[in-house]
Order: C-alpha cells, then structure tokens, then sequence
C-alpha cells in the first residue's frame, strides 16, 4: 500500500466520500475554507459581553489583578535565591474563589518533573511557608479542607475561605531554590559574575473570562501566560554587585557611587551614549556603596505588569542612552525611556547594544502607535546563559553574539525589544498560542530591521523558513497548542516564521492604509488586556469591512500552502490572455505585473474569489495599448508562495 500525505488525505475529505473512494481527486476541484466557528467559551464571553464579535474588549470585560511585595536574597557563592512574598489577590470574577492557582515554574527543574526536553536538576523551589487569610497551610489534599498542593510546577491553594468576589485575599510565602547555571532555556547565572534571575516567585496563575482557571503546566517549550499587577521589590546582593531589575529604581542614591550617580542622570537627559560604569570603575571596586555588613539592598517598583526578574553582575560595563518613545501623557511633548546596556568586557560587538536599543524602542514606539511604556529598557549580556535572547518586563538577556555578527546582534536586539509590546502590553496567552506573541513579534522585528538597514526585503528569510517546511511536509497548524508539535522544527516555524510570514501577507491582501488601521487598534484595544484569536481575527476583519474567515481558516487553521504559476500568455485579435493555475490548496489573490513593450507598467489583480468558487485554472483577459512583454505573480513577495520559478512569464 503507498501512503497518501495528509494534504492529500486533507483534500480527499473536503471533497467528499466518493473521490476518497476512488482516489481520484477531480483536477478541476479544491478543498474550500469553511467558516471559522468561535468556540462555546469565546460564544459565551460575547453573550456575556465581555467579548465582542468586532474585535474590542465588550463593556463587561474583566480580569484579575494582583499586588506583590517580594524580597530576595542572592548568595553567590551558593548560587541560592532566598525570598518571600506577600501576594495580596484581587477577584474581580462574579463568582468566589474557592481555591487559587499559582505557578512555581522553577519545579521544571525538580527531579521527575514532567518536561519536554531536558533540564538541569536543582531540586526546584523549596516552600518554606505558605499562609492563606492568616492561615499557615500545610501541604496535603485540597478535597477536605484548607490545604496547599504542589503538581510539577503548579501550586494549589485551598484558603480557609473563598476568596470573595469583588473582593481580595492576601497570600504570604517563603521559598528558596539554587539558581540553575542555564534555568528554563532562560535564566541563570556565569562565571560567578553575572546572574540573571527569572521565575523566581510564586507567581497567580491567569483566571480569565473564557477559559477559566489556566492550569496548563509549564514543559520548558510553550513560554508563559501571566496576569497583571503592581509590583514592589527589594533585592538583597554583597555590595559590589549592580542590580537592575523590571520596575523603577527607588534608591539609587543608597546604593550606587555618586560619580556613577552623575553619569546616569547624565545619560537620562542624553541622546548619545553614556558610559556609566567603565572598565576603570569595575577595577577599582568603586560603582557601589559598601552597604551594611557588606551588602547592599536595591528596590524597584512597577506597574500594570505581568512579571518582574533582575540581573546582578560584578564586572559589567553599563552604558545608557535616553530614546524617545512618543506621547505618553498627552501633552503634545515627546516622552523619554532610558536604555540601558550591561556587558562583560569579551562581549565586544555590544559596545553598539546601546545604540541597537535606542533604534529599537523609538522605532517599535512609531510603528505599533503604542509609547513604549515604562522609565528603562535594560539589554544584559548573558553568554555562558544563552545563545539567542530571552525577554523580561523592561529587560533581555542576549548573548555576546561575537560569532555571528553585528547585524545579528540588533536583529535579536530589535526583537527582545519587540517583546515589550507583545506580549509585556498585549497579554497573549503564549502557553497556547505561541504565535500570537512570537509571530507578532518577529514580524515587529522586521519592520523595524526595514528601516535601520534599508533597502532589502527583511520579510523573505522568515518566508523562506515557513516555505522550508512546506516542501518537508511536517508543518503543524498555527492553532495548534505549543507544546503539542510534533517536531521541534515544526513548532519553531509555527510560532515564528510562518505566523510572520502571514502578517506581511495579510497586510498585503489589504493594503498598507487598511493593514495599519487594524493592526495598531488591535494593539491599543488590548494593551494591558489579554486577547485571545478571536479577537485579532475580529479586529482585523472590521477593519477590512469584509469577511477574511477563508484567510484565518487557510492559514491559521489548516496546512495548506500557496504555488500560483502562470501557465501561458497570448495575444490575439488586441485581447491579451493570461491563464494562471493555482497548484496549492491555499486560495489567495492574484497580484500581477504586466510589463508592456512601450515600457508601461501596469498592474492587475484576480480576485480570490474565483479560487474560493473552487477554480484551480483562470484566464484574466484585457485590451493593453502596446504587446506585453513580461508577467509577474506577486512581485513584491508579500504572498509566501512555495515556488516563484513558475511566477514569471517572458516573452521569448
């Protein structure tokens, strides 16, 4: 028996039984796109009107909020993080909240933890006290009575009453964990002068207003789905060592040199980069105070955000730089955000992070329409961590990208950066839909890689990858959950390259005007808000004015992929005839460019809808003033097509 492809079986099914029995499939039919169907949940959130079918958050919208007080201790030598926190938890649910969910994402590293690759065995965290109400909880069953369990990298708390609706609770906890050299793929520590450390707290799971409680474990692929909260932090480190952390610094003259002081009130108010801390500062051992008993304690504060981490180095350089980021406050003035850069002296590429930074943050600020939100953007130096980067609220860890180049270095640059738009301010849930969050963000990147390198098509290496996949026949559906590829090059792309890949399309089919206006009202519907599919769907198809369920369905939902060809060009009688075929099962306009021999360009378009009346072979026939000479399909490469040698016709 020979084996069909699942595209072929695919089709077989949309075209009904009787081809399946054959297998025969007639070569002038196709599978057409159905409806996309919001599920029952996301039904009943626009029933409920917290939800709407044209993209906005309804008028009942609601989520949860959080206010965490954390405090940490570092130890370096033992490489050991000790904290405490006390988590006040407001439910702005309609109903009590008979038990509470949060995450201890350190656990990955418990032994026997469940996990989809492979980790190194700290032990995780260590509870060293739980309090529910002003209640010591013990650990056991959560059935009976009031209780707290752990599962992997859950944590379940039963308090000794709901937590009442509208109104809150407060949670108190003491924990430690020994810091993984290169924690969860991205956090930990090197060449005990520099740490980064992330997920460090027991941190509220997400209860939201179509799924519920989001108890999705954490596997050490699919990244993160986190609430939103004020934060207040104090970080305990020996004096010497620089913290920066996701918040504002609230007592910098209590811990850093007045010389240094200087410098940085300095490169607040400058547009070309300050060295803060010199490699002379790190030698001579003064860019702190000496503290109290030899340590030093920094505090931070941040709102509205969804997480906080904080680096601690020794011997780092620092430079900072102010960027502008747009009109936060509505007085018709540009606002500021310090950049910041921490690098160790063999990171030599990074003496441009700075200046890559300061690009990134002003451009992203313009692009999304959305001001970069909050007093600094800290990019810390993580080799010996981290090959690529890894994004925090106000932070990124990158490595020393010495081996592969400068334009590799603000190619990462500008996409940690990307980050803090989506999803530091669009809260995606990118447990399960790493596209929303990556995608979004690598397309960010893009745009933003368009203007500081200008004239190359930025958009065609993440193209190029989704097409790889294509011809290997593994790809996996965008809508399918993260951590439930099937290989990991298929969830790389899924989340990636091709998500990217069908914004430009998207953009594209609806032109740039069109595209923007969607987009940037996406963006500011669900800033410091947490959209699921439906609602970008939603939000750009009101913008359009037209139903795109065929595009989603296509290309979000399905594996189908795009080759129109053109097949032949004649002239007869004054009537040019141009029969394009599509050779893919995924239905797209036709965008064509006619060159004439008069060296007129003209440009034509065939609808999509003669694919989606089920075509695969249409003729565009038109009167042109002089002989056509050439014919392209798609010239700008805005469609992902999986072979362009059939895209162009010439006149022999």
């Amino acid at each position: 028996m020979i084996p069909r492809t699942a595209c072929q079986v695919g089709a077989a099914i949309l075209l009904g039984l009787p081809q399946m029995l054959t297998g025969q499939v007639a070569p002038n039919r196709r599978p057409i796109p159905y409806p996309v169907v919001p599920s029952q949940e996301f039904r009943l959130a626009i029933e409920n009107g917290t939800r709407t079918a044209t993209g906005e958050p309804g008028p009942a919208y609601w989520q949860q909020w959080t206010d965490y007080e954390l405090s940490a201790t570092l130890d370096p030598d033992e490489k050991r993080v000790t904290g405490s926190a006390r988590i006040t938890h407001f439910n702005r649910f309609a109903r009590p909240l008979p038990v509470v969910a949060l995450h201890l994402h350190q656990n990955v590293h418990a032994a026997g933890a469940v996990r989809n690759e492979p980790v190194e065995i700290t032990g995780g965290i260590t509870l060293d006290l739980v309090v529910a109400d002003g209640m010591t909880l013990e650990e056991g069953s959560t059935q009976a009575g009031p209780a707290y369990q752990v599962d992997g990298t859950l944590l379940v708390i039963r308090p000794p009453r709901p937590v009442p609706a509208g109104g809150s609770m407060v949670f108190e906890f003491e924990w430690s964990f020994i810091v993984p050299k290169s924690g969860l793929g991205r956090m930990g520590w090197n060449d005990d002068n520099l740490f980064m450390v992330a997920y460090w707290f027991p941190k509220m799971a997400v209860l939201d207003d179509v799924v519920g409680w989001h108890l999705d474990p954490y596997l050490g692929s699919a990244e993160f789905y986190d609430g939103f909260g004020s934060y207040d932090l104090s970080i305990d480190v020996p004096a010497g060592w620089v913290v920066m952390a996701s918040g504002e610094l609230m007592n910098r003259e209590e811990v850093l040199q007045p010389h240094i002081l200087e410098r940085l009130a300095e490169a607040e108010a400058s547009d070309d980069v300050i060295e803060v801390v010199s490699q002379d500062d790190i030698s001579s051992g003064r860019v702190t105070l000496p503290g109290v008993d030899g340590r030093v304690t920094w505090r931070f504060q941040a709102d509205t955000l969804r997480d906080v981490a904080f680096s601690a180095t020794r011997e780092s350089r620092w430079d900072a730089v102010r960027t502008p980021v747009g009109d936060r406050d509505g007085d018709g003035q540009p606002d500021y955000a310090r950049i910041d850069a921490f690098y160790r002296s063999d990171a030599e590429r990074w003496t441009e992070m700075a200046r890559y930074a300061q690009h990134s943050i002003d451009f992203l600020s313009r692009y999304t329409g959305l001001p970069y939100a909050w007093p600094h953007m800290s990019s810390v130096e993580g080799s010996g961590i981290i090959g690529g980067g890894m994004e925090f609220p106000m932070m990124t860890l990158i490595g020393d990208y010495n081996q592969r180049g400068d334009v590799a270095l603000y190619n990462v640059t500008a996409h940690e950066l990307a980050h803090m738009w989506v999803p530091m301010m669009v809260g995606v849930d990118e447990r399960r839909y790493a596209w929303m969050d990556e995608g979004t963000t690598s397309f960010n990147e893009n745009q933003a890689r368009t203007e500081f390198f200008p004239g190359e098509n930025h958009n065609s290496g993440e193209q190029e990858q989704y097409v790889q996949i294509t011809r290997l026949g593994i790809e996996g559906e965008l809508m399918r959950r993260t951590d439930y590829h099937y290989e990991d090059f298929a969830r790389g792309v899924a989340s990636y390259s091709k998500p990217a890949s069908i914004l430009v399309a998207l953009r594209g089919l609806l032109g740039e005007e069109t595209f923007m206006r969607g987009y940037q009202k996406y963006l500011a519907d669900w800033a410091y808000k947490h959209p699921k599919p439906m609602d970008f769907f939603n939000t750009m198809a009101t913008a359009a004015g037209q139903d795109l369920d065929w595009f989603w369905r296509t290309w979000y939902y399905e594996t189908w992929s795009l080759d129109q060809a053109i097949v032949d060009v004649t002239t007869s009688g004054g009537e040019t005839r141009i029969v394009i075929d599509d050779l893919g099962l995924a239905p797209m306009p036709v965008p064509l460019t006619l060159t004439l021999e008069n060296g007129e360009v003209r440009q034509e378009t065939i609808g999509v809808e003669v694919w989606l009346a089920g075509e695969r072979t249409t003729t565009l026939t038109l009167r042109v003033p002089s002989p056509v000479v050439r014919v392209e399909i798609d010239p700008e490469e805005n469609f992902p097509d999986t072979d362009r040698t059939n895209n162009v016709w010439t006149r022999d």
